[in-house]
C-alpha cells in the first residue's frame, strides 16, 4: 500500500515539475506582435492559396491526360 501512495506521489510531483517547466519556456518565447501576426498570417493565407492552386493544376492535368489514356 505504502509503494503506491509513493508511485501517486511521485507521479503528482512530475506532472507538478512538467507544468511548472512549460510555463516557464513559455515566458521565455518571443511573442509576434500586431503587425507581425499580421504578416505572417498573410504570408500563411497566400501560400494556402498558391499550394491549392498548385494541386488544382496537377490534378486538372492528371484528369485531362487519364481521359486521353481511355478514350
Amino acid at each position: 500500500m505504502a509503494a503506491q501512495e509513493t508511485a501517486v506521489q511521485g507521479s503528482t510531483s512530475r506532472w507538478k515539475k512538467f507544468f511548472r517547466e512549460v510555463k516557464a519556456e513559455l515566458k521565455k518565447v518571443t511573442w509576434p506582435n500586431k503587425q507581425e501576426l499580421i504578416s505572417f498570417t498573410g504570408i500563411v493565407f497566400v501560400s494556402v492559396i498558391a499550394v491549392s492552386v498548385l494541386i488544382w493544376l496537377v490534378d486538372t492535368l492528371f484528369n485531362e491526360i487519364l481521359h486521353l489514356i481511355i478514350r
